[in-house]
């Protein structure tokens, strides 16, 4: 009787929670596109797998590298949004506090010679550190985010799927993160079709005539096929009184610097609004009219936009058709890249 009662009380117990195992990601291998320049980042020295991918992939999106936990890398770049910060003109904090400059969207991150709106950061592999140590960002400390990790052990086995062993390092992290970060590439637009002469894909006539209009009058700081020439230019906008920043001059002390901002791509730049970086457009039409007119004359004003770049109505319009080419559908989509917690 006793046994009998053993075994029903055994065999009517709950199965354990048995989670399932995460599923491959499929095709971790990074190409520069045809007729794209060579990146400057090329994982020469830190070789790309798929578990230092995946570990990369699971650091951008885990909150526990801010302070109170609630804040990741993916909280102020999101992928639906080209990786920016949707609808927020400032990024946002711990405890609610806003940063003083717009998320930027990122794409194509190997070929940037250097990152953040001021050029402040010369290398991918310790870009994440400036967020993680900003107090309105994230408010932590490396030491600290390492305490947290090395305290969980499905990080543990992370660390060693993707470097052999389980000791954790800040090196180690960015390298990660790196590889994840470095696999953002974003090439497969229409635009991009069109170039390739893919499947017969064709411009309308109003995105061919944008083209056309933005090869004159817009290419020299955007420059195809990354849409950036990643220079530092005043475009003349109004410096706010209340963030006061000083752009580039923020990082060099240099005068000549001053409201110097890095070019931003402009790949997904349809879906990555509001613009500028402060954000303070929200709409493609009033970036384009920055460009256009009310430059504020300054000392380090762009030389090109003097006189504003003259565009007709319907010049801008076409220019706007050409630019939602440049969304990358299969980019903002990918599985590969959402977040995996």
């Amino acid at each position: 009787m006793f046994i009998l009662l053993l075994v029903l009380n055994i065999s009517c117990k709950r199965d354990p929670v048995v989670k399932d195992p995460e599923p491959p990601v499929y095709g971790i291998e990074f190409t520069v596109p045809a007729n794209w320049p060579q990146p400057i980042y090329t994982f020469q020295n830190n070789p790309l797998t798929e578990d230092g991918f995946r570990l990369g992939r699971k650091l951008f999106y885990e909150t526990r590298l801010s302070k109170d936990n609630t804040i990741s890398c993916g909280s102020c770049h999101q992928q639906f949004a080209g990786f920016a910060h949707s609808a927020h003109t400032l990024s946002h904090g711990i405890n609610g506090l806003l940063g003083t400059r717009n998320a930027p969207a990122l794409s194509n991150l190997n070929w940037h010679p250097a990152f953040m709106w001021d050029g402040g950061v010369n290398h991918i592999e310790v870009q994440a550190l400036v967020p993680i140590n900003n107090p309105v960002e994230m408010n932590e400390n490396i030491t600290n985010v390492i305490a947290k990790l090395n305290a969980d052990a499905n990080y543990r086995i992370l660390f060693k799927n993707a470097f052999g062993d389980t000791v954790i390092t800040s090196q180690r992290m960015f390298k990660a993160m790196a590889q994840f970060m470095g696999m953002l590439t974003s090439s497969n637009s229409k635009y991009d079709k069109v170039m390739r002469n893919e499947n017969g894909e064709e411009f309308s006539a109003s995105e061919e005539s944008g083209l056309t209009t933005f090869r004159q009058k817009c290419a020299v700081c955007h420059k195809e096929p990354l849409f950036s020439d990643f220079y530092y230019r005043n475009i003349g906008m109004a410096v706010s009184p209340v963030l006061n920043d000083s752009g580039r001059a923020h990082i060099t002390g240099a005068g000549n610097d001053r409201f110097r901002f890095k070019v931003p791509s402009l790949r997904n730049v349809v879906v990555s609004w509001p613009y500028m970086h402060d954000g303070r457009c929200p709409s493609l039409d009033q970036a384009i009219d920055v460009h256009t007119s009310g430059n504020v004359v300054s000392p380090t004003l762009d030389p090109l936009l003097i006189n504003g770049i003259p565009l007709t109505t319907q010049e801008k319009q076409n220019i706007i058709s050409f630019l939602q080419t440049l969304t990358d559908h299969d980019f903002l989509s990918d599985p590969r890249l959402k977040n995996p917690n």
